[in-house]
């Protein structure tokens, strides 16, 4: 995450010319960003030469930076290659998307890409890849259903009927749009023995398909199924905040680390608990999305940093 306008442009110039940058702007009341980021870490994995920038659009410290690059709406995605935007995409379009980091990496300098013609290519490497990176979507949410299009915009029937099902007993899910990654189209149907779309998966394992999803709306059952996967999922986002916040007899939950603090609150806590020459951990929020979000409402507190002693909140950087 940029946290300053200047820390942007380092992170651009640094991309250069034989690299790529995208810059998600994004908000935290935006659903469709939730989604866009999902998509976008999925198509930087491997990409050596891609770097990946977000900036919350309604930072009152990045007001600047939104009105520079000529953000008026979110999601909104700017391509930057030697310091110049060179493309923008607006509106949560996974595979607008796809195809736009596509095309741009492929225009990228023939050094820098390093297609050697001559490696031969493991195709059983590259069907661990494949299968790992399957396993990650899957487990992304409690539950997921992979369609064509996305809930607000599906491309097929089968879809919109598995969408509207979901809807009517107020399930809480996510999505990947197949149509955006070829592979993942593919590979799913191998990976889950299932050859049709959509597919519904709960806590990592297949429910199965529209016929499937039916049958359990009609018997009672999916509602049954979701609100135990919602109920689980909060247990064990429950569980993991509390190990985290016991990890340590003082733990402080910041923006970056001891070492180099990401915002002015954070570095000040952190000046002042060095001061006391006591022992601390500290955990960086920019580096986990749920932990950042979820531990607000457990702790009940809506800034950061936050200090924890013993697992008790201490409170933040006023108190």
């Amino acid at each position: 995450d940029v946290e300053t306008e200047e820390q942007l442009e380092a992170q651009l110039k640094a991309a250069g010319n034989e690299g790529l940058a995208v810059v998600h702007f994004w908000a935290e009341w935006c659903e469709p960003c939730k989604q866009m980021d999902e998509v976008l870490k999925v198509l930087g994995e491997d990409k050596k030469h891609l770097t990946l920038l977000r900036v919350e659009a309604e930072k009152d410290e990045l007001e600047d930076v939104t009105e520079k690059y000529g953000v008026s709406m979110v999601p909104h995605f700017i391509f930057v290659r030697g310091g110049k935007v060179v493309d923008v995409l607006e509106g949560a379009d996974p595979k607008g998307l796809d195809q736009k980091i596509s095309k741009l990496m492929q225009s990228l300098p023939a050094a820098v890409e390093k297609k050697e013609e001559d490696e031969e290519v493991d195709p059983e490497a590259e069907k661990k890849e494949l299968v790992a990176r399957l396993e990650k979507l899957i487990n992304a949410d409690a539950v997921v259903l992979f369609m064509k299009g996305n809930p607000g915009e599906p491309r097929c029937g089968f879809s919109k009927k598995a969408v509207a099902l979901l809807n009517q007993i107020e399930a809480k899910f996510g999505h990947f749009d197949i149509l955006s990654d070829q592979a993942v189209r593919q590979g799913l149907k191998e990976y889950s023995d299932w050859p049709t779309y959509p597919q519904l998966y709960v806590k990592g394992e297949l429910m199965g398909g529209i016929d499937i999803m039916q049958e359990m709306f009609e018997s009672g059952e999916l509602k049954t199924t979701m609100d135990e996967a919602a109920a689980s999922d909060a247990s064990d986002i429950k569980t993991r905040l509390t190990n985290l916040i016991n990890q340590a007899k003082v733990m402080l939950f910041m923006k970056g680390n001891r070492e180099e603090p990401r915002c002015g609150f954070s570095a000040k806590v952190v000046k002042a608990l060095d001061g006391t020459g006591i022992s601390y951990e500290t955990f960086d929020i920019l580096r986990d999305q749920t932990v950042r979000q979820e531990l607000k409402t457990f702790s009940d507190w809506p800034t950061y940093p936050q200090l924890y002693v013993k697992g008790e909140l201490i409170g933040g950087c006023d108190i």
